[in-house]
């Protein structure tokens, strides 16, 4: 059935200085300020700032939000139980360190009626929530659609990659859909509802204390990787509900839930560049080694969120779309690697180059810091012996890595559930080739 979603239209670049009215209301913003006296058609304004008054320009991040009534009107928060595993105190939650690599099967869906909020499942996450410096990495699965109820995070930004399933996101700034190979991006404090079209399932990188930006491309020059105007953000768009709406808020990993009799989505015209937005995959713009050897996996990089410390990342979302490989004289799979990083590893479709056994769409891996990774034996043996002809590289395929510099603590759950216990056998075939020379006499 042909939804309203399928023929949305977007507006074009990533933190621009948008200005937008629900055609309905074409005038809703007003002229020449932020705030006057009265708004037009009798509006309240309302700013939603996504970082300190006196970030500088460049990083600042807000927006002026006009809407029927301000998000204020709402009875008090109590605690709301949240029926998935999903937190941010994952310390708390962890038996033990586990310096293991981990592999996911694909996470299940669940079988009784579950939305996105209490689909949520936390797999690991470094930082402090209050302290505000970190990330968490969840997964989602759901089959029911959001129904008079309306989630905000106030801990961090959501940047979710569907797996299975298409979403139709509706937020305050307006309407996204996000099909398989695309992902949104929902700021912190942005209040969002999400409908499905069937059993979906898929990751969240959580952000605290930063917001994604674009990687600087340095010697790239000017054009590559994500392209700032294939990012899309939604046109305003308002209902106007006089019906009982559930506010649910992750506060400090915790949720609580707030009743209003009307809808939150009732923003009739914003400005401003802190808002949601999409991004479609396909259109990355891969750059590659051309002559011999790789080039490292940061090529890859579609957002960034960093820290405090110039070229270091709390995360980086890094995908590896099809792209041709015509290295000579190279191992031209992943190589054998310990890293100061944390990656985890999730697979949308297709079947990831050095590792097409086990790691299946909708699962994922975690190697931690210094714990040494790379192609199983199969994957070896191949590329070693293989012809080296230009050849077109995951082909069909979409993975990619959440990347972080800080050190992952995977929850208990995450530990025992869903756990491929196999997973260090993809490497234990590897055999010694080495041979000593022959003397020479």
């Amino acid at each position: 059935m042909v939804s309203e979603f399928d023929s949305l239209r977007y507006l074009s670049g990533f933190g621009n200085e948008f200005a937008t009215a629900d055609p309905r209301v074409p005038d809703a913003l007003p002229e020449g300020q932020n705030n006057p006296q009265k708004c037009p058609h009798g509006l309240y304004c309302e700013q939603l700032s996504g970082s300190a008054f006196t970030a500088p320009r460049h990083s600042n991040k807000r927006s002026w939000l006009y809407r029927i009534r301000p998000s204020v009107i709402h009875r008090p928060f109590e605690p709301f139980q949240q029926s998935a595993k999903c937190t941010n105190d994952y310390p708390r939650h962890a038996k033990s360190a586990n310096p293991n690599q981990f592999r996911w099967h694909p996470h299940p869906i669940p079988e009784k009626p579950t939305d996105f909020v209490e689909g949520l499942y936390t797999v690991c996450g470094g930082g402090d929530i209050v302290s505000r410096s970190g990330l968490t990495i969840h997964l989602y699965g759901c089959n029911k659609t959001m129904d008079h109820r309306a989630f905000y995070n106030s801990d961090g930004d959501f940047l979710i990659v569907p797996q299975q399933g298409a979403l139709e996101v509706t937020t305050e700034f307006g309407r996204l859909l996000v099909g398989i190979q695309e992902i949104c991006v929902i700021p912190q404090g942005v209040r969002f509802s999400v409908a499905v079209r069937g059993p979906s399932r898929g990751y969240i990188l959580e952000v605290y204390g930063t917001h994604f930006q674009l990687p600087d491309l340095g010697p790239i020059g000017a054009n590559g990787l994500a392209n700032p105007r294939d990012f899309e953000t939604p046109e305003a768009w308002f209902e106007e509900r006089d019906e009982p709406f559930e506010i649910v808020n992750k506060y400090q990993g915790s949720f609580f839930s707030a009743k209003q009799e009307h809808s939150p989505f009732d923003v009739v015209g914003w400005h401003g560049n802190y808002a949601p937005y999409k991004y479609d995959l396909r259109k990355f713009m891969v750059i590659n080694a051309v002559a011999f050897d790789h080039a490292d996996p940061s090529i890859f990089t579609v957002l960034t969120a960093q820290s405090t410390r110039p070229g270091v990342a709390i995360a980086d979302f890094v995908i590896f779309p099809p792209r041709w490989g015509v290295s000579d004289h190279t191992f031209r799979p992943p190589y054998y690697h310990r890293n100061c990083m944390s990656e985890y590893m999730g697979l949308i479709v297709g079947s990831y180059e050095a590792k097409e056994g086990g790691f299946k769409p909708g699962g994922g891996s975690l190697h931690s810091m210094m714990t040494p990774h790379g192609p199983d034996y199969a994957c070896f043996e191949g590329a070693s012996n293989a012809e080296l002809q230009p050849q077109k590289i995951a082909h069909g395929t979409m993975s990619f890595m959440f990347e972080s510099s800080l050190s992952m603590v995977v929850t208990d759950w995450a530990q025992e559930e869903n756990v491929d216990k196999d997973y260090y056998k993809d490497w234990q075939p590897l055999t010694k080739h080495f041979r000593l020379p022959a003397k020479k006499h």
